[in-house]
């Protein structure tokens, strides 16, 4: 859980290296799955609802077929990916979290109070 501040997106993501690290997730996931958990802290940061006590909650699940990060916040409004012009500055997150990620997604959360967005990789078999 970390506040709805411009440092959580760093903070999210040396926290989020340093468990992949520990798992010792492949070097070119990790640098894709950091990116991502990057971008989808920082649609939350910049458009979930700014209501006091707020937080943005990360997480991230590994498992034996998949790694999966996701990203909770207070917004209710579900994200969708946008056309942008070459000269916007802004706008192509979730463009990256659909291009770099096996899949991704978005749904309000069950506890009616804003939404998650997430997305994963399936991992090699061995």
């Amino acid at each position: 859980m970390l506040p709805r501040h411009p440092r959580s997106v760093g903070r999210a993501r040396r926290r989020l290296r340093q468990q992949l690290d520990a798992w010792k997730v492949p070097e070119a996931l990790t640098e894709t799955a950091v990116l991502l958990l990057s971008e989808l802290m920082t649609n939350a940061y910049q458009h979930a609802r700014a209501t006091p006590g707020r937080e943005i909650l990360t997480r991230c699940e590994l498992s034996a077929e998949r790694l999966r990060i996701e990203v909770s916040d207070a917004g209710d409004t579900l994200p969708e990916p946008r056309t942008v012009t070459v000269e916007e500055e802004s706008g192509r997150g979730l463009a990256l979290v659909a291009a770099l990620s096996d899949n991704w997604g978005a749904q309000l959360r069950s506890c009616g109070i804003g939404k998650t967005v997430w997305c994963e990789w399936a991992l090699p078999r061995e």
